[in-house]
């Protein structure tokens, strides 16, 4: 029947068209431009006859489409019911959520809570640490400020380092965090340069307490665990105090 040519016309026309093969009428049986009761001629029987009396033409053109039913008793899962054994979330529960306040997120906010902590701590902890450090190193030599001669500078460096401390600490008040890595630089100084100074004069309480101090204001600044901040805190404003008193006494 592939290759068989058909002639069809409608039951109100006189003229067929034609002739076309099985591909092209079911292009326009597609396109409704042929129906089921479309004449075409069968020349066995010499006679025009319905595309729905051949009964494969009909198979071919027309398949029946398989009506869609719902099974009665089927059960369609909804997503806006809630399973028997499983609870309805309420506000409180969304609220302890967002809190890190539920068995599956607690973890993560109590480390959430540690590092904020850490980080004020270490804020106001570098603050202290450069606020004792400004004082050991200003106050024995506050006469350079008074009367400011570069020569007099060059005799007290600490001096100098006093002034940088102050500034340092001022910028930590107001919040700029964008210090912090001015506030690094400096405690790598008071590792490389006072540990040099304190070393060359033979001082050697002076070079631990400037070496501890430093190191724990540089931990301060990076550390975000209360192990590391403790112990930052604990070198920092340790050494820094023994510096002072040191450096005033």
């Amino acid at each position: 029947m592939a290759t068989k040519e058909f002639y069809i016309r409608n039951a109100s026309e006189t003229d067929a068209r034609g002739p076309f093969n099985l591909e092209q009428l079911s292009s326009l049986c597609e396109a409704g431009q042929i129906t089921i009761e479309t004449l075409y001629y069968e020349a066995m029987d010499e006679k025009w006859v319905t595309l729905g009396e051949n009964i494969e033409l009909r198979a071919a053109l027309f398949p029946e489409k398989k009506k869609l039913s719902l099974k009665r008793n089927s059960q369609v899962a909804s997503l806006n019911t809630a399973e028997r054994d499983q609870q309805a979330i309420e506000v409180h529960d969304m609220l302890a959520a967002a809190e890190a306040r539920t068995d599956d997120t607690r973890d993560k906010g109590r480390h959430l809570v540690m590092v904020d902590r850490c980080a004020k701590a270490g804020l106001w902890g570098g603050i202290a640490i450069l606020l004792i450090a400004m004082a050991g190193e200003i106050i024995p030599s506050i006469d350079v400020l008074t009367t400011f001669t570069p020569d007099k500078l060059l005799d007290h460096p600490l001096v100098g380092l006093g002034v940088l401390d102050l500034f340092l600490a001022l910028l930590l008040i107001l919040g700029v965090v964008s210090a912090y890595p001015f506030v690094r630089f400096r405690a790598m100084l008071g590792l490389g340069f006072m540990g040099f100074l304190f070393y060359t004069h033979g001082q050697p309480l002076l070079l631990v307490a400037a070496l501890a101090g430093s190191a724990g204001l540089y931990i301060c600044t990076v550390s975000l665990s209360y192990g590391s901040m403790g112990l930052g805190l604990f070198f920092g404003l340790g050494g820094m105090g023994a510096l002072s008193w040191l450096l005033t006494r």
